[in-house]
């Protein structure tokens, strides 16, 4: 069989598993949701209170606060409770509340609206380890690594198409109009969540452990297991080095390339359409490449991307390594997630989460707070050569990785030989 059979062969094995087909698709009705809340409530929020910056970074506090207060405990309890039941009762509270937020909006205060990001925020902690579950308990090995890079193209694509829908909904048809379509949205996602199988297929181990020693019990599983240990440090490189970079973008702009900050927008779409190219790509590459190849080639890449956006003086170099970057990002996001799940027991994937990623997320905001102050004191050029270093030590430390036996990627393609 010619390598474009086998390639039609997963991509037909991916759409006809019934767990991949129906977290899919809710995730898209989710992504319109989510979008929609972040770019209507900002540009509502601004409109509201002229552009204090104030009330416009709580956006920010509601939305990534959520994370490193609930990861964990959410995902101590997505491995605690049944995975369908808890996705479609978050969906559905998140519909309720955003709906209590529209009848606030009609009746009473304006700012009401931070509720709608708060609470949604929250119950995602509780639900996006609870869908990890469900990949680990329903999907093969050899379909994981291709359900992942699946799961990061309907991403990539809500990059480009999110703020422009966000935006349009809340321009044309106002605030409460934005708001219902939120609440439909989770509404949507949450029906479609009823076609995964039932929680009772699952089995269940009734453990008489408290919640306190669960908990513990997740970080002595991370801490026992080399490759999760050595992922949460490569992790925290990564979220350092996109933390500096960030919010210092716009000013490769203004300040090396001494253009208008409106140019940023295609400095943004760059990387956008980089990462929905890469994301097609990447389900190419995904069924042929172990995934911490993967996630060591979208680091090496982002790195010499920031190497060289510090250096360039040329509008033309600066997008083509953004767009570059953008291509392989993708790599990254899947190299960890397909990591997370082929080195975890399913009893552990909700903690494993809960613990991983606010690793990333704190490492992020650190650098992003400190990211201004650090531009009054060094060059652009040296904050970039900077985060290049910090991604150059997430590769050093993910490396041994590289030596172990790729067990998962042999099992693949020993599955693969047998279909053709």
């Amino acid at each position: 069989m010619t390598v474009d059979s086998t390639s039609k062969v997963s991509i037909g094995a991916l759409f006809r598993n019934r767990v991949i087909r129906t977290i899919l698709l809710s995730v898209l009705f989710l992504q319109i949701g989510i979008w929609v809340r972040n770019y209507a409530i900002l540009l509502y929020v601004m409109e509201r209170t002229n552009g204090d910056p104030v009330a416009v970074s709580l956006i920010s506090v509601a939305e990534f606060a959520p994370v490193f207060l609930f990861s964990f405990i959410g995902g101590t309890f997505a491995d605690r409770w049944r995975p369908k039941r808890t996705m479609v009762w978050c969906d559905l509270l998140s519909s309720v509340s955003i709906f209590v937020v529209l009848l606030t909006l009609v009746f009473g205060s304006w700012k009401a609206i931070f509720f709608a990001t708060l609470v949604s925020s929250v119950l995602s902690q509780f639900s996006q380890p609870s869908g990890m579950k469900l990949f680990k308990l329903h999907v093969s090995e050899q379909l994981i690594q291709l359900g992942m890079s699946m799961y990061q193209t309907i991403f990539a694509t809500f990059m480009i198409l999110g703020p422009i829908i966000g935006t349009f909904i809340y321009q044309r048809y106002g605030i409460n109009a934005a708001v219902g379509v939120m609440g439909v949205a989770f509404l949507l996602s949450a029906a479609v969540l009823l076609l995964l199988p039932p929680d009772h297929d699952i089995e269940q181990q009734e453990e008489k452990t408290t919640l306190w020693q669960e908990m513990k019990a997740g970080f002595q599983y991370v801490l026992g297991n080399r490759s999760l240990t050595l992922l949460g440090g490569s992790f925290a490189a990564a979220g350092l080095a996109f933390g500096l970079t960030q919010p210092l973008l716009v000013f490769l702009i203004t300040e090396r390339l001494g253009l208008p900050k409106e140019l940023l927008q295609w400095l943004m779409a760059a990387s956008g359409i980089g990462m929905i190219l890469g994301g097609g790509l990447a389900l190419g590459v995904a069924k042929k490449a172990a995934p911490q190849k993967l996630l060591v080639l979208g680091l090496t890449v982002s790195a010499c991307g920031f190497l060289v956006m510090g250096l360039s003086a040329q509008l033309w170099v600066t997008l083509i390594a953004q767009f570059i970057c953008g291509i392989f990002m993708p790599c990254i996001h899947i190299g960890i997630s397909t990591m997370i799940l082929q080195n975890t027991e399913a009893a552990f994937v909700g903690r494993v989460n809960g613990i991983l990623n606010p690793i990333f997320t704190g490492a992020l905001v650190i650098t992003m707070s400190i990211a201004g102050w650090l531009k009054e004191s060094f060059s652009l050029l040296a904050i970039f050569e900077a985060a290049a270093i910090l991604l150059a030590a997430g590769i050093f430390v993910i490396l041994p990785l590289l030596k172990l036996p790729a067990i998962q990627q042999e099992q693949r393609e020993e599955t693969q030989e047998m279909v053709s």
